[in-house]
């Protein structure tokens, strides 16, 4: 019964104290005007308004309906302003789901100047993603995948926001400290330190051990990277990080990195996301900075 339209008359005119005078701010005719505020009073069975010679004088309806339009207006302004800001990508919510558990770390260098440059835009990072986000992403359940892993599929687009080193983490004294590089067999004997996920998606296991047929002789989980650098520096183990984590946490864990094979494994950390979405300003933004964040890993 009541329209955006009735609470804006009102204001108008009582702002303006005139109905001549309201209808040309609203871009209304005032028979226009008229007529919508009878059909008003005619529904609602009341005056709004009484004329007293060329005034015009609120009825308590009419003082009603002009508290609620100083209460309701600005709240629908404020809500097209958001719809426009959606619409823009200027306001929203980032969901970021994390494949990769060292890479919270590099998270962070990431979260912090993007909060900065996007005040309205809220950021969820979602760690319970460590086992598969793809069908997450699908399902909506968050915007953005942090992955070392991506998976090609139709709907979704990976983009590689910077380049790492796989590393062999040993304590300062171990005799592993002073090569160049180990081969796959060196580890036969030792325990080996990794964060809880399965075999397969640990590249200790996929790219150096298993196409050598090699295992350690102990394969043991931990939760931290504070507790696993920790038992590596006791000399309890061994793990396999990012030379760049490795080398965030030198100064408080007496660790080496050493390089795995000749060579080296290579990696590389992608940002993916529904091709949908590519368009919203604050998500590429947040792609973009990573790549820079990524640059300085």
């Amino acid at each position: 019964m009541i329209e955006r339209i009735h609470l804006a008359i009102v204001q108008e005119v009582a702002r303006l104290g005139s109905l001549t005078a309201a209808a040309e701010a609203l871009c209304l005719t005032p028979s226009a005007l008229s007529h919508s505020v009878a059909r008003l009073e005619a529904q609602a069975g009341t005056d709004i308004w009484i004329r007293e010679g060329r005034s015009l004088r609120f009825t308590q309806a009419g003082d009603h309906l002009l508290a609620l339009a100083g209460r309701v207006l600005p709240q629908l302004q404020l809500a097209e302003q958001r719809l426009e800001q959606f619409a823009q990508g200027e306001r929203g919510s980032l969901r970021v789901g994390m494949e990769c558990h060292p890479c919270y770390q590099w998270l962070l260098k990431v979260v912090s100047p993007y909060l900065a440059q996007w005040p309205d835009v809220d950021v969820d990072v979602k760690q319970k993603f460590q086992f598969g986000g793809i069908g997450a992403l699908f399902d909506h359940e968050i915007d953005l995948l942090v992955t070392p892993d991506p998976l090609r599929k139709a709907g979704l687009r990976f983009e590689p926001v910077f380049d790492y080193e796989q590393v062999l983490v040993v304590a300062a004294g171990h005799p592993f400290a002073g090569q160049a590089w180990v081969r796959p067999e060196q580890l036969g004997d030792e325990v080996l330190l990794s964060y809880p996920v399965g075999i397969e998606r640990l590249d200790v296991y996929s790219l150096f051990l298993s196409p050598a047929g090699i295992a350690p002789r102990r394969h043991k989980t931990l939760e931290t990277t504070d507790i696993m650098l920790q038992m590596v520096a006791s000399g309890r183990g061994v793990a396999s990080l990012p030379r760049w984590l490795v080398q965030e946490y030198a100064s408080r864990f007496d660790v080496v990195p050493v390089r795995m094979g000749p060579r080296g494994v290579a990696k590389q950390i992608f940002l993916g996301y529904r091709k949908a979405d590519e368009a919203t300003a604050y998500l590429r933004a947040f792609v973009d900075m990573a790549r820079g964040a990524g640059t300085q890993a």
